[in-house]
């Protein structure tokens, strides 16, 4: 693992989850993050996030997984991140501060999302997916069959 190590939005979890496409720049994110190979930073506040919006029913209907599986794989993120306690969020579009103040712990760190609001408030740290795993820090294999 090498490169910028990055703040990954729970939109990307969310596709990277639902995308039956397993070459889709969301999934590769979603394995990276899953078998360890990107460098990402976590929060305890981004961890509850994923898990809120995982269970929530609609999202849930569509993954199909029950919340001893989202558990499961919220612990092999967890494990896999580098976990900070960022300040308490100042800024930043429709209550994703907290993104942002994650991303302030690193100064090298990326913002990688597809809401183009957070990807404005992050300037030149923001990314989407797509360039995340075009770019040279991203180069990130096509995901393994089994998360």
């Amino acid at each position: 693992m090498s490169g910028a190590p990055v703040v990954v939005d729970t939109n990307v979890v969310v596709a990277g989850l639902l995308t039956r496409d397993p070459a889709a720049p969301t999934a590769r994110i979603l394995d990276a993050l899953l078998h360890g190979r990107l460098r990402f930073l976590i929060s305890d506040e981004l961890l509850a996030e994923y898990r809120r919006v995982l269970v929530r029913p609609r999202i849930a209907a569509l993954h199909g997984l029950g919340e001893s599986e989202i558990d499961e794989i919220l612990v092999r993120i967890a494990a896999n991140g580098a976990v900070r306690s960022p300040a308490p969020a100042r800024r930043g579009p429709r209550g994703d501060g907290h993104l942002l103040a994650l991303l302030e712990t690193e100064p090298a760190a990326l913002l990688v999302s597809g809401d183009a609001a957070v990807l404005r408030h992050a300037a030149e740290r923001g990314r989407s997916p797509g360039a995340l795993v075009e770019s040279a820090i991203g180069g990130l294999p096509a995901t393994n069959p089994e998360p």
